[in-house]
């Protein structure tokens, strides 16, 4: 009887989604259909013991009297202790490099003592997401690195008196809202980076976000991007892109991300460095074996519906290729959300955005997302809660 090893690189949201998906209804159902013929492990690999509830941030890093770090910060392996220690591995560290012909992944830990292993795969997942240039949007590595810098934000916002945040996409128009409705006498500016803020969205809604931003005090600047950044003393010196120089006392990247695939084999990845997808709507990556969700597969537009939408159909895929000979199962096809869809709370009163097309007035905004940014699913997603059914 053979093992056959299932990697699965990344555990945010959709490397979580996936493991526990897999571990619950995919990996029995295999052993079911091969009459025990093999048996499956699920390694899960993790630069960080911890989950990150990305989608809280801007509220997060306003104030810890509105949502306190704690509940965006929780431990992994607590969501996986209930699976069978022969079935399931957590390893802490960061992928380096994949060895294509001999299907093994190299994996430098991330905690001291800072150790290199090589992990092999019959079956690969990628789903390593996407890094922000500042440590406050994503972990690098060890998840206090994060707690530091949003504590340090913590005690630097009461006192500011000038605030930059670059990046126009709702990371930064959130941030912008939460800190516009708390720090009013602050002087606020949000640089969009284009001509328009929330360019997913319809110029009707970008427009509608920059007259709330302006009306809670924050100035929304456009085609102007921050070229460096260099601290000096408490502040930072920003040089623009408009040929200006400038001091603020906080300085906030919330540009774009960028996907996590430096250790592939380049022959894998596109123009924009994101998994080649063999397959959209089955998930298949560049090469046999190999699959991709997330913010580092090639279908990706940032959405988390990108996640929601595709785990069902990456694990009905991995099983049909697994199954013995002769089965008919079919699994369902990924379809992808690419109506407008995008939901942005600025402050706690309101927001705009859109849901399949549809335009939602502010009021549905705070309703469904600007109340407390869904802080309550953060759990479900450690625990694999959307994914109890099949």
């Amino acid at each position: 009887m053979g093992v056959h090893q299932i990697v699965v690189v990344g555990a945010n949201f959709s490397g979580l989604g996936t493991a526990h998906y897999l571990l619950k209804h995919t990996i029995p159902a295999l052993e079911k259909a091969n009459n025990g013929s093999t048996t499956y492990k699920l390694t899960l690999i993790s630069p960080s013991t911890h989950f990150y509830y990305k989608f809280g941030l801007p509220r997060v890093l306003a104030s810890p009297d509105l949502i306190p770090i704690s509940k965006a910060v929780l431990p992994i392996a607590d969501g996986f202790k209930d699976y069978p220690e022969d079935q399931f591995e957590f390893v802490i560290g960061k992928a380096t490099a994949l060895d294509e012909g001999k299907k093994s992944l190299t994996v430098e830990g991330t905690y001291e003592p800072i150790e290199t292993s090589n992990i092999s795969y019959d079956t690969l997942v990628l789903a390593t997401g996407a890094s922000s240039a500042s440590p406050i949007w994503d972990l690098k590595g060890s998840h206090e690195i994060s707690v530091a810098a949003l504590k340090e934000m913590h005690a630097a916002l009461p006192k500011a008196s000038s605030i930059l945040i670059a990046g126009g996409g709702p990371a930064g128009v959130e941030t912008a809202g939460e800190i516009g409705t708390l720090y009013p006498k602050a002087k606020t500016i949000i640089l969009s980076g284009s001509d328009r803020l929330l360019t997913r969205l319809r110029p009707a809604i970008s427009d509608q976000a920059e007259s709330q931003l302006s009306g809670l005090g924050v100035k929304v600047v456009h085609d102007v991007k921050v070229n460096s950044a260099t601290k000096k003393g408490f502040k930072t010196v920003l040089e623009l892109s408009d040929n200006t120089t400038n001091e603020f006392d906080i300085y906030i990247d919330a540009t774009g991300p960028r996907p996590n695939t430096t250790f592939l084999p380049k022959s894998w990845l596109d123009e924009r460095e994101h998994v080649k997808m063999e397959s959209k709507e089955r998930l298949r990556g560049p090469v046999d074996g190999v699959y991709a969700i997330g913010d580092c597969a090639g279908y990706a537009l940032g959405n988390i519906f990108d996640i929601l939408d595709a785990v069902r159909p990456l694990c009905g895929t991995i099983y049909g290729d697994l199954a013995e000979p002769g089965s008919n199962f079919k699994a369902p096809l990924f379809k992808q959300n690419l109506k407008e869809t995008q939901l942005v709370p600025i402050g706690p009163n309101g927001g705009v955005g859109a849901a399949y097309g549809w335009k939602l007035p502010s009021f549905a905004i705070r309703m469904i997302k600007g109340k407390d940014f869904m802080i309550g699913k953060a759990p479900d997603n450690v625990f694999g809660k959307e994914y109890v059914k099949a």
